[in-house]
């Protein structure tokens, strides 16, 4: 497994970085010998220590998760632990496997500074066709509001998003 750990704001110590890689070193046992690469990113923010870690998996599946303690080696605990049941969650429905070389993009994400100020954040999504339940299960295991998807029946973009009543709602091309 290929961990790529960053700090952002966060001294970046040995220790540190050693025990990112073993806990994240824990989540190789689900893909086999098939190779993966975990993107790990540790920030401060006041007193909240953040990790968020982003898998990409093939099919436009993508492995996410945050977490924010006062303890930065217990964020990485908990974000691992997360992880896992994300995996066990996708198991259920089909074995997980890692993306390969581009050839299927995941959700991925750049922080970027645009010269007015108003994007923040850049994201592309995948652009296989999935079905609605697809990107249900997307959407929850990436622990987003929203998820923008090609939906595999209608061939255009739609946009799912959690309600503030906790439903679910579906933005399509008129």
């Amino acid at each position: 497994m290929d961990i790529r750990v960053r700090g952002k704001n966060v001294p970046l110590t040995d220790a540190l970085r050693e025990h990112v890689e073993k806990k994240l070193g824990k989540l190789a046992r689900h893909f086999g010998h098939d190779p993966v690469v975990a993107d790990a990113v540790l920030s401060v923010e006041k007193d909240r220590q953040i990790i968020e870690v982003t898998l990409p998996l093939q099919h436009g599946r993508v492995l996410r998760g945050q977490e924010s303690t006062e303890d930065l080696y217990a964020s990485v605990d908990l974000v691992v632990q997360k992880l896992e049941r994300q995996l066990d969650k996708l198991k259920a429905h089909g074995k997980p496997r890692p993306a390969h070389g581009g050839a299927e993009r995941a959700a991925v994400a750049s922080d970027e500074s645009v010269a007015d100020g108003k994007v923040v954040r850049r994201k592309t999504f995948p652009d296989k066709p999935m079905t609605l339940e697809e990107a249900i299960l997307q959407m929850d295991l990436v622990s987003h509001d929203f998820f923008a998807f090609t939906n595999a029946e209608s061939e255009r973009i739609n946009v799912l998003y959690r309600r503030r009543d906790g439903s679910l709602g579906l933005l399509e091309p008129g």
